[in-house]
């Protein structure tokens, strides 16, 4: 990717939450304690999410970001979206950045039909635009006839696909998915990949979190290993990665052939 333009640049990055009142539920008795000792504000606890990160992503990139829980995959996603201050460190983007998460604002209480309007709007898509997108977006969802009922009738799945369907509506230059693509059947999976590589041809950037690795390896040109907030490894090599994450997390191994290195479907149990 050397003449290919850099979209986003992460210069030494730190984000710290700081979370009050940490150490558990106040109680009378503790409420007691701080004011024998003359405190009159809870304690303060400083969580280290993401400590000195570095990296580049250019057009035309597709990074996937792994790790166990808690290592700093969706802070990191924040942080570029801008939704999160640094406490030390830069990020740089091209343009702002469309963060699409499991909890992606829509309104329960509204139609799927308004939150497709209201999402489109919000990316800036102009009325005649979402008219001409909106049974495309309906359809890639799969919702069907649901899309005139509330949100909060939605199963979680529904609602994934939905908000995915409503972001692909409108090409990115930076997109970021927290494991939008985790629910849905192995058809909406396929169109995700689809889009996905879609939104590559046209000079964009994704950066996608999944818990299902084999999501990365069939979405995704590069890695990011996170843990504990700091990177372990990046690069082109996909698949030597994850193997060796799985190697550190002491998952199962993954059986490949050994010329395309592909993973190798387990056998379907014979059933008498």
């Amino acid at each position: 990717m050397a003449d290919a333009q850099p979209t986003v640049i992460v210069d030494d990055l730190h984000v710290v939450y700081r979370v009050y009142g940490a150490g558990g539920r106040g109680t009378a008795s503790t409420a007691l304690f701080r004011i024998l000792r003359r405190r009159t504000r809870p304690a303060i606890r400083e969580v280290h999410a993401i400590r000195g990160m570095s990296f580049v992503a250019y057009r035309g990139d597709a990074i996937g970001i792994i790790g166990r829980n808690g290592s700093g995959k969706s802070t990191l996603l924040r942080a570029i979206a801008g939704l999160l201050p640094p406490e030390s460190g830069t990020v740089y983007t091209s343009c702002e950045a469309s963060l699409l998460g499991v909890n992606a604002a829509l309104l329960d209480d509204l139609s799927g039909e308004r939150n497709v309007v209201l999402g489109c709007l919000a990316m800036g898509m102009t009325k005649k635009e979402i008219r001409a997108k909106f049974h495309e977006i309906v359809e890639f969802s799969g919702v069907g006839e649901f899309i005139n009922l509330p949100m909060k009738s939605y199963s979680a799945g529904m609602a994934s696909r939905l908000r995915f369907a409503i972001a692909a509506a409108k090409s990115h230059e930076i997109l970021l998915i927290d494991e939008a693509l985790a629910t849905g059947d192995a058809e909406f999976r396929v169109k995700s990949h689809a889009r996905i590589d879609e939104l590559r041809r046209q000079a964009g950037t994704v950066f996608l979190v999944a818990h299902d690795l084999e999501e990365v390896e069939d979405t995704c040109n590069r890695v990011i290993w996170l843990d504990s907030g700091k990177i372990v490894e990046q690069g082109e090599d996909v698949i030597g990665i994850i193997d060796r994450y799985i190697d550190a997390s002491g998952g199962e191994k993954v059986a490949r052939d050994p010329v395309t290195r592909k993973r190798i479907s387990a056998p379907e149990p014979v059933t008498s």
